[in-house]
C-alpha cells in the first residue's frame, strides 16, 4: 500500500473546504487544507457573506434612525454616521470568525498548508516549493468575480464586491451593474447610508432565478426605498477620470445610447469557478463550457480519488450548499454515505426586507404539472404589523394532486430565518396540509407560512 503524507488534502478553506477538512478529521482521516490567504474561511468569511451582513445590519440601524422609522415608534434621534467605526465592527466580525476556524483546525489536528495548491499528479499537490501526497484530494477552490469585458476594476472608483465593502466615504451616486443578490445587498448598504443608487440590469427584471411574483414585488419595494432601476439595459463602457466615472448604456435589444455619471461603480454580474492554475490538465480533468468541474452523485470527478465541491461544481454558488457538500464528500471518502438533496437548497437575499426561497418557482412548477398556490401578505401578519413591517408575502406552491410542497417563497424582515422551516418541511416530503395543521407560535412572522399553506386549499384565516 502506498505511503501518503495525508489521507485527505482539501484545496481551499472556504465554507466547503474548511467544513470538508473538519469533517474528514472528525472521521479519523489525516487531513491537510491548502489555503493561500492569510486567514481561513475563503471569500465568504473574509470578503463576502460575513462582512456584507455586518454592513447591512449596521446600515439598517442608521436608516431606521434617519428615515423617521424610529421616530414613529417614539424614539427621537438624530443619527451621525461614523463610517470608520462601522468598517471597524465589520473587520472585527471577520477577525473573530476566521480566527474561530483556525482554532477548529488546531482542535481537529488539521494541517494548514499555506500557499496556492496545484496538481503534480493525481495523488500529489504542490504548495510553493513543496509537494504533498494524499490518497484522496478534494477541490474546493470556490469562485471569483466575473469581469465585465472592457471595464477595469481599480477598487477605487470601479469596484467589485470586495471593494464595495471598503469604500472610505459614502458615494454621492453609486451605479450597480447587475440586479442580482450581491448587487442589491451592497447597493442597499450605500443607499441607506445616503448614496443615490442606480441599478443597471441586462434582463427585464431583477433577481434572476427567483419566483416571478418575488421579482416584481422586490422591484416595487426597492424602488420605494429609493433605488432607481434601469432594466433591459446593457453597459457598453465605463470611463474613469479622476474620482468620477462615466458609464455608457443602451437598451439590451439595441437602440440609442446614454451616459450616466457616477462617483462609484459596482460591477456585480456574477461569479466564475476558480480553476485556473490548479493544473487540472496534469490529472486529465477538463472543466465544462461554464468552467465548472463535473462530478457524479458522490462528488467524484472523472479521476476516482479526486473530488470536487462548492462553487467549482455545477449548482447554485451558495456557502451553505458548499458546507453540506463538504460534510457529504468527507463522509463518502471515509466509506460512509454522504448525501445532499440539491432540490432543497434555500436562497436568501439579505436586503430589507429579506427575500428567501426554496424549491421550485411557480413558473418552473407549472412546467412539471398542475399546481395549487397559497399566498399570504405580511400586512395581515400580527407581528409584522406591530413591528411596522408591512412589505412582503409568503407563497406556498404545492402539487395539485398529492399536495406535496414544491416551493416556498418569502419576502419578510426575517425571511432568511423563516425559510428554514420550509426547507425542513420539504426535506421530509411535507404537504401543504402538514404545514397548515402544525401549530405556530403567536405572534410570529412564521404564522404567515401557516396561513399561506392554508391558502393552498383556499382557507387562510386572516385574509
Amino acid at each position: 500500500m502506498a505511503d501518503y503524507d495525508f489521507d485527505v488534502i482539501v484545496i481551499g478553506s472556504g465554507p466547503g473546504g474548511y467544513v470538508a477538512a473538519i469533517r474528514a478529521a472528525q472521521l479519523g482521516l489525516r487531513t491537510a487544507c491548502v489555503e493561500s490567504r492569510e486567514t481561513l474561511g475563503g471569500t465568504c468569511l473574509n470578503v463576502g457573506c460575513i462582512p456584507s451582513k455586518a454592513m447591512l445590519h449596521a446600515s439598517e440601524y442608521f436608516d431606521a434612525a434617519a428615515n423617521g422609522a424610529m421616530a414613529k415608534m417614539g424614539i427621537k434621534v438624530t443619527p451621525e454616521l461614523d463610517l470608520p467605526t462601522m468598517h471597524g465592527q465589520r473587520l472585527d466580525a471577520v477577525k473573530q470568525l476566521t480566527g474561530g476556524i483556525a482554532f477548529l483546525f488546531k482542535k481537529n489536528k488539521i494541517e494548514w498548508l499555506k500557499g496556492t495548491g496545484s496538481f503534480v499528479d493525481k495523488n500529489t499537490v504542490a504548495v510553493g516549493d513543496k509537494s504533498y501526497t494524499a490518497k484522496d484530494i478534494v477541490i474546493a477552490t470556490g469562485s471569483s468575480v466575473t469581469p465585465l469585458p472592457g471595464v477595469t476594476i481599480d477598487q477605487k472608483v470601479v469596484v467589485d464586491s470586495t471593494g464595495a465593502l471598503e469604500l472610505a466615504k459614502v458615494p454621492a451616486h453609486l451605479v450597480v451593474i447587475g440586479g442580482g443578490v450581491i448587487g442589491l445587498e451592497l447597493g442597499s448598504v450605500w443607499r441607506r447610508l445616503g448614496a443615490k443608487v442606480t441599478c443597471v440590469e441586462f434582463l427585464d427584471q431583477i433577481l434572476p432565478g427567483f419566483d416571478g411574483d418575488v421579482r416584481k414585488e422586490a422591484n416595487k419595494i426597492f424602488k420605494k426605498q429609493g433605488i432607481e432601476f434601469k432594466l433591459s439595459t446593457k453597459v457598453t463602457g465605463v470611463i474613469v477620470k479622476g474620482d468620477k466615472a462615466t458609464l455608457t448604456v443602451e437598451p439590451a435589444a439595441g437602440g440609442s445610447a446614454e451616459t450616466i455619471e457616477a462617483d462609484a461603480v459596482l460591477v456585480s454580474i456574477g461569479r466564475r469557478p476558480n480553476t485556473d492554475g490548479l493544473g487540472l490538465d496534469k490529472v486529465g480533468i477538463a472543466p465544462n463550457a461554464r468552467g465548472q468541474i463535473e462530478i457524479d452523485h458522490d462528488f467524484k470527478t472523472s479521476v476516482p480519488n479526486i473530488w470536487a465541491i462548492g462553487d467549482v461544481v455545477p449548482g447554485p454558488m451558495l456557502a451553505h450548499k458548499a458546507e453540506d457538500e463538504g460534510i457529504a464528500v468527507a463522509e463518502n471518502i471515509a466509506g460512509q454515505t454522504g448525501i445532499v438533496n440539491h432540490d432543497v437548497i434555500p436562497s436568501v437575499v439579505y436586503t430589507w426586507p429579506e427575500i428567501a426561497g426554496v424549491g421550485l418557482t411557480e413558473e418552473a412548477a407549472k412546467e412539471k404539472g398542475e399546481i395549487k398556490v397559497g399566498k399570504f401578505p405580511m400586512l395581515a401578519n400580527s407581528r409584522a404589523k406591530t413591528n411596522h413591517e408591512p412589505d412582503g408575502f409568503v407563497k406556498v406552491i404545492a402539487d395539485a394532486k398529492s399536495d406535496r410542497v414544491l416551493g416556498v417563497w418569502v419576502i419578510a424582515s426575517v425571511a432568511g430565518t423563516m425559510i428554514a422551516q420550509a426547507a425542513q418541511a420539504m426535506e421530509f416530503g411535507a404537504t401543504s396540509e402538514d404545514i397548515a395543521y402544525t401549530c405556530h407560535a403567536h405572534p410570529t412572522h412564521s404564522e404567515a407560512i401557516k396561513e399561506a399553506a392554508m391558502g393552498v386549499r383556499g382557507k387562510p384565516i386572516h385574509i
